[in-house]
This record gives C-alpha cells, structure tokens and sequence, in this order.
C-alpha cells in the first residue's frame, strides 16, 4: 500500500531536494537515450544492471551527479527497467518510456533500507534521508506496516513524501451485502442502481477561482505573444510567475477532483457486496473531433468542452480504485 505524506523541509534541505530532482530526471533521459541508441545500433537491450557500471564510472568524473545518493540513481535505472517491462507486456496499457521535461514533476525515489523514520508526536514524524539527515513530515495517518521504499516529491502545493508499505492485508470474505451497478456520467458524476438520486462532485473551483484562473490564462497568453515576438521566446520572471500561479489552481482542482473520488468509491465498497460498472472506452469518447486538414471536423469546440467534461470525472481512476478496494 502506498502512504503519502505533506512534507516540510528547510530552505536548505529543499534547495537541495530540487537540484537532485533535477539530476534524477537527467539520469532517467541519458540512460533512455542510451538504451534506444544502444538497440538502433546493435540490437542490444540494456538493463539497469549494466548501466550501472556507467553510472559508478560517471559519479567519479561529474560532481553533480555524484551529489545524488547513489541509491536514488540506481532506483532511476530500476524504474526504467519496469517501463520497459509493461511495455513489453501485451496485457499492460503503458507506452514506451518517454524522456521527461524539465516542467516534469520532480521526484527523488529511495530505496526502503536506506531511510528511517521516527516518530515526534501524534502529528508529526520525521524521515532521514542519505545525505540530508532528518526532515519533518505531517503524520496524517499511521504508516501501518513495514517500510519498503520511499520517494521525495515537488507539486505545485509543496513537497511530499511517500511511502511504499507492507501491510500484510489479505483479501477478506464477502459482506453478504447487495451488489449495485453505477453508471458514470458528465453532467451526473455517478447514478448508483440502489440511490433515488444521483451523486453529484462538487465544483473543483470556486467561482472566484474561475475568475481567477481565466484571467491568468489570457495573461498567460499576452506575455508569451510578446516573449515570441521580442523577447527569441524566452520566458520572463512575470511569465514564469503566472505559469506557477495556474499551476497551483491547477493542483488544487486536482485534489478536491480525487478527495470525490476517494470517498464515492471506498462508500460503494463498504457498503454493497459487488459493484458493477461500465466498461468504458475512455480513449476513443475522448477523441477529438478536429479531423484533418482534408476533412475538417464538425463542433470541434463544443466536442473538446465534452471531453474535458468526461476526463473531470476521471472514470479510468474511479474503476482502478474500486479493483483494489472491493477487495478490502
């Protein structure tokens, strides 16, 4: 099971929280790029267990490089070699790797041996990592079982950390309750076959926000006409600070978004003995009505406002949650 955590380093420690984030996401797109240069060329597949030679070599020669953990390095080349792996699996949806961009967010994973945690409080908690000591976490939940591994994360709210834990829970028997069918919908979120009404996800944004969010995205647009135009399209101060301040209205409608999820489907798991629900092609409702140069497509803007709508109610995460949590 996973665990997720607020977590708030000093000014210091998350200096150097970003530039390892950084290095991390140069290790994932030199050892992609060597990987794909490598099969062009030879036919070989590389694994992580043979670049990580190279890496021992390059940690000698590139200070950078060698201020990240080794542990976390290695973990990269690990998470690569699992990408390739569901790739490779007929029976995986994932695509083939893809190199990360610096707007990307940043992470830093750790190995479960390498870090510690203790405990300060009934609300606070602290986790060691190599090469930074102690950092302080919110204790919103327990962890629950054994730690196994651990990853530093960057969103537009702040810093995260969490926990990859073995519980030992086990598949329990059946309730011996009803079952329930649910059919997802845009303007009616969910409609339960045993409700008399359907249920409804609040608004992700209040209507200030709304205001808010459509003004940024209109000076958003103003300054990157003008960093094009003038500027050889490189982004100012004021326009990076634009770019940050949508991206955390942004993270925001994101968590009441998942905080509906959570909560309408650990209630359908409690209280019925199965759920049935659709079987969506999400992919092919969400695709667009642009058509070609040739063939131009027909209510291109009213089709788009759809699938935002679809995607708002994310069903793809709706049906992933229930197949773990039915379970439970």
């Amino acid at each position: 099971m996973g665990r997720r955590y607020r977590l708030y380093p000093t000014p210091g420690q998350a200096e150097r929280l970003t530039g390892w984030g950084h290095t991390c996401r140069a290790v994932w797109n030199v050892a992609l790029a060597q990987r794909q240069f490598v099969y062009a060329q030879r036919g070989t597949r590389l694994r992580a267990a043979g670049q990580c030679r190279h890496l021992t070599e390059a940690r000698a020669e590139l200070d950078w490089l060698a201020s990240l953990p080794a542990q976390s390095a290695q973990q990269v080349l690990a998470h690569l070699d699992r990408a390739y792996d569901n790739w490779r699996h007929p029976d995986h949806p994932a695509g083939p790797p893809r190199f990360k961009k610096r707007r990307n967010e940043l992470s830093v994973p750790f190995p479960g041996q390498a870090v510690a945690v203790r405990k300060l409080s009934n609300r606070w908690a602290e986790v060691r990592l190599p090469k930074l000591g102690w950092v302080r976490f919110r204790l919103s939940r327990p962890l629950g079982g054994v730690l196994r591994n651990a990853t530093v994360s960057r969103d537009p709210l702040g810093w995260h950390v969490a926990f990859g834990v073995a519980t030992g829970a086990r598949p329990v028997a059946p309730n011996g309750l009803p079952g329930c069918g649910v059919d997802f919908g845009v303007a009616c979120s969910a409609y339960v076959s045993t409700d008399s009404a359907p249920r409804l996800m609040p608004s992700t944004l209040t209507e200030g926000e709304r205001r808010r969010l459509r003004g940024l995205e209109h000076r958003l647009a103003r300054q990157f006409r003008w960093a094009r135009r003038y500027n050889r399209g490189r982004y100012s101060g004021r326009m990076r600070r634009t770019i940050a301040e949508i991206a955390r209205l942004r993270a925001r409608q994101t968590r009441r978004r998942a905080d509906f999820t959570h909560k309408l489907t650990t209630d359908l798991a409690k209280r019925h003995g199965w759920v049935g629900i659709e079987d969506l092609r999400v992919k092919n409702m969400t695709r667009s009505a642009k058509g070609t140069a040739l063939a131009p497509g027909r209510g291109v803007t009213a089709k788009a406002g759809l699938n935002r709508g679809i995607l708002d109610n994310t069903p793809h995460e709706r049906r992933r949650q229930h197949a773990y949590k039915a379970p439970r």
